[in-house]
């Protein structure tokens, strides 16, 4: 598949790059509140579901240690979760653990040190896949300067950071073995395995650190590494290696469907400022927009029944985003799922379909926490019935 094309034009204003990198990092406060102007995402919606409650009951959380928690996915048999949190002694940053969902202990997977995010535990094996930058010498360092500006009070707003040191390895959690899959140069994370256990799909910017980049791109790559992001698929013991998109603006959060036939993820216009939900075939072709709903849409994850793609949508505004729900055609409006304050997003269910997972702010903290609740399937599925058709875009295919 072709790479990417240095020849795409972007305004090299510096104050329009720099406010094109300060939207896209609005995909941040996944895990952490920012304040932020409304204005972008559009208000005109209706939605044919009254309540949360139509669809969540037993709401719970689920993770309360550490500043902040998030990204869980669930084992083939829903008995374990792997996550995310910041809670390791002497790192500042996102590490990653296995929960036992029936007694709620964890432990650590990561090696404890760099910042990890994004893992996935392998269908069939057990294995764990996630991205770190553990092996960048400059690790210890950052980890100083992290804690010293938290303790001077200059602490910065949490946003992510695509490091060029973050790449995807395995590991058994059983022995402790780790595996580095992937060792370019540039951002390889956002990883996740085909239901077979045999594929990873993950999103990458190396493209742009092997290829030479007009004056421009070259100074857009300084300030927002993630205008360069594909997405990617390779085999679980990382060869292989295959291009799937090749678009300007970051494409990321892939996941298979249930049976493996396309994959989701979500999709950022050229320039940064709007993100809808796209699907393909596993070997990139068939690209279809799912939603056009004129705001910040990400995390999609398909339901088991795969009938519907539940997703997060800055839509009702910058400081409060929540879940919503789509068929997998794309043929219909989206529908609201969550109606609390602050954000609501990185919606999983489990295995059986029988719950949901995500990460909120609703216990009133910065940081985010994991929660869970019974998910009604049967609602959920005539909410999609009366929504309204969705009109078609001409970029949909």
């Amino acid at each position: 598949m072709s790479g990417w094309q240095p020849e795409i034009a972007v305004d090299p204003d510096p104050l329009n790059i720099h406010r094109i990198v300060m939207m896209r990092r609005l995909i941040a406060i996944a895990l952490t509140s920012i304040v932020l102007t409304p204005g972008l995402a559009g208000l005109a919606y209706s939605n044919p579901a009254a309540s949360e409650s139509d669809f969540l009951s037993r709401v719970r959380r689920v993770t309360y240690e550490g500043l902040r928690a998030g990204e869980g996915y669930f084992s083939p048999d829903g008995s374990e979760m792997v996550l995310q949190s910041e809670r390791e002694e002497g790192n500042p940053f996102y590490q990653i653990y296995l929960m036992d969902m029936t007694t709620g202990d964890s432990q650590l997977i990561s090696p404890g040190m760099g910042k990890t995010t994004c893992a996935f535990i392998r269908p069939g094996t057990g294995e764990i896949e996630f991205a770190s930058t553990h092996h960048d010498p400059m690790t210890a360092s950052y980890a100083a300067d992290e804690y010293e500006a938290r303790e001077t009070g200059n602490e910065r707003r949490y946003s992510w950071d695509y490091d060029p040191e973050m790449d995807i390895y395995v590991t058994n959690p059983a022995t402790g073995d780790t595996r580095r899959l992937t060792d370019a140069r540039g951002y390889d994370a956002e990883g996740s395995y085909s239901p077979d256990g045999e594929w990873i799909v993950f999103a990458s910017n190396r493209l742009a650190y092997s290829q030479d980049l007009s004056e421009e791109h070259g100074r857009l790559l300084e300030m927002d590494q993630s205008y360069f992001i594909d997405l990617f698929v390779m085999r679980a013991d990382g060869s292989d290696l295959r291009q799937l998109t090749d678009v300007p603006g970051y494409d990321g959060g892939p996941f298979f469907f249930p049976d493996g036939s396309r994959i989701v993820w979500r999709r950022f216009d050229e320039s940064g400022l709007i993100a809808d939900v796209w699907s393909m075939k596993p070997d990139g072709s068939d690209q279809r927009r799912l939603t056009d709903f004129g705001a910040m849409s990400w995390a999609p994850y398909v339901h088991p029944s795969g009938e519907y793609i539940l997703f997060a949508s800055n839509k009702l505004g910058f400081t409060n985003f929540e879940i919503f729900m789509v068929d997998v055609e794309g043929t219909k409006e989206p529908v609201r799922i969550t109606f609390t304050e602050r954000f609501d997003g990185l919606p999983v269910p489990t295995p059986d379909g029988s719950q949901l997972m995500w990460t909120s702010q609703r216990h009133g903290d910065d940081g985010g926490q994991l929660y869970m609740a019974d998910w009604n399937h049967e609602a959920a599925l005539a909410a999609l019935v009366a929504a309204p058709p969705r009109v078609a875009n001409s970029e949909d295919n």
